[in-house]
């Protein structure tokens, strides 16, 4: 039996957007509130954790006009 775990896109109340396994039930922004993910207004639905952390990226840049997201070794 195979269990698939799909990752849900959402945003919190501040404006960030965060991701979470489907069956997660509440996630800490890192604004301090805890969001219940139940009541949240789904943005998409992505398979994998590589997925979900791209279209985050990518959502965040659109929102916040184009800031790339940079891995330590380019600081």
């Amino acid at each position: 039996m195979v269990i698939r775990i799909a990752y849900i896109i959402y945003r919190c109340d501040c404006g960030r957007v965060l991701y979470s396994k489907d069956t997660s039930k509440t996630r800490k922004c890192p604004c301090g509130k805890t969001i219940n993910t139940k009541n949240r207004r789904i943005l998409e639905t992505v398979e994998t954790s590589r997925q979900a952390t791209e279209t985050v990226q990518q959502m965040q840049e659109e929102i916040y006009g184009g800031i790339r997201f940079k891995s330590a070794n380019e600081l």
